[in-house]
């Protein structure tokens, strides 16, 4: 019962971090500013993360396992109609987006201590998309790109689109644009070949 309150209280602190950096960005977010959010003490918070570090990292990596939630296959590829369906959701939590995009922008500081994170992050993801990519279409895509190359493509297109999407959503429909793309990976010109 007393793991279950923890872990409880550990998604809470997680979900209050998110929205604090959305609102302040990584520099500007407090841990006091947390841990007045969920009702603790400084020292309180400092129980369940020891550092400011461990609870950026810890949302970090929280923020993958929802996005992948067991979607993708035991190499980390995923079919690119899941790449798909990752977009709409991420158009239904600008919160979480807003965050990821904050800390991803950054992490390219050399001090941030994000940024192994994010490195090892995008090495991952490219590999996993290069797989994906790969089982779907072979050494050659339709337009004549590996999958490694256009894998690097398909990670700058689904971060780009949500940095648009955050700026301007109303004159960026994100799921709809990344469909678009999908269709020239596949070598036609529209979204009818999603």
């Amino acid at each position: 019962m007393a793991r279950a309150r923890s872990e409880e209280r550990r998604a809470e602190i997680l979900r209050a971090t998110l929205e604090v950096i959305a609102e302040r960005g990584y520099r500007g977010a407090t841990l006091g500013a947390v841990a007045e959010r969920v009702g603790l003490t400084q020292q309180g918070l400092l129980h369940y993360f020891p550092t400011k570090e461990a609870l950026l990292v810890a949302v970090l990596e929280d923020r993958d396992r929802w996005d992948t939630g067991g979607r993708g296959g035991a190499d980390g590829a995923w079919r690119l109609e899941l790449l798909g369906s990752l977009v709409e959701y991420n158009a239904m939590r600008p919160v979480i987006v807003q965050t990821f995009s904050a800390l991803l922008g950054e992490s390219v500081t050399e001090d941030h201590p994000a940024r192994e994170f994010f490195t090892r992050r995008y090495t991952q993801v490219r590999a996993g998309m290069a797989a994906t990519l790969r089982a779907e279409y072979g050494d050659t895509l339709p337009g004549g790109l590996s999958p490694e190359r256009a894998a690097v493509l398909l990670v700058a297109v689904m971060d780009g689109l949500q940095y648009q999407w955050l700026l301007d959503p109303e004159a960026v429909d994100m799921p709809g644009a990344f469909g678009d793309f999908l269709g020239l990976l596949r070598g036609a010109g529209g979204p009818e070949a999603t």
